[in-house]
């Protein structure tokens, strides 16, 4: 009985978790590249999507991110949760203050509600640095020139 148990506990375990892994992975076979990173063509030929490798978020709104936080050092980058996270910045212009910028994908589809950034600023006084306000427009510009640059990077891609 205690077997019988157990096995229709891991019938259940395995039919819950689905093979979401494996998808994501997925390898590329008319290329030969393989692993996390997806090829940033785009388009809908679901031959070409059933071999490319898939990010877990947007491939035009990650390249769009990465490309318009190119002046800033990343700390992280995580293609499958859709998280960027960037160093402390300071411009040199400025060297007594520094910000870093948080960016959130948060959708595999292309949309104006895909992304949101977080801005984060410190100033340094005579006891180091503390935590400075920022502009509200300083998140959503950005937000505006990673959407700008995905709609950039997929015309691009149609256009081929």
């Amino acid at each position: 009985m205690r077997i019988l148990l157990l096995a229709a506990a891991a019938f259940l375990l395995v039919a819950c978790g689905g093979n979401r892994a494996a998808e994501m992975v997925s390898t590329s076979t008319d290329s030969g590249r393989s692993g996390l990173f997806p090829l940033f063509g785009g388009g809908n030929d679901e031959e070409e999507m059933a071999n490319t490798p898939q990010l877990g978020v947007n491939s035009f709104l990650w390249r769009a991110t990465l490309d318009t936080l190119n002046f800033m050092p990343l700390s992280s980058a995580d293609p499958i949760g859709g998280v960027v996270i960037s160093d402390w910045y300071a411009p040199p212009e400025r060297p007594d203050e520094h910000m870093k910028v948080t960016v959130y994908i948060l959708d595999r589809r292309l949309r104006a509600d895909a992304v949101r950034v977080a801005v984060f600023r410190q100033t340094r006084g005579a006891n180091g640095w503390a935590d400075a306000q920022t502009n509200p427009d300083t998140g959503i510009r950005l937000e505006n020139a990673i959407l700008s640059r995905a709609r950039e990077l997929r015309l691009a891609a149609i256009a081929q």
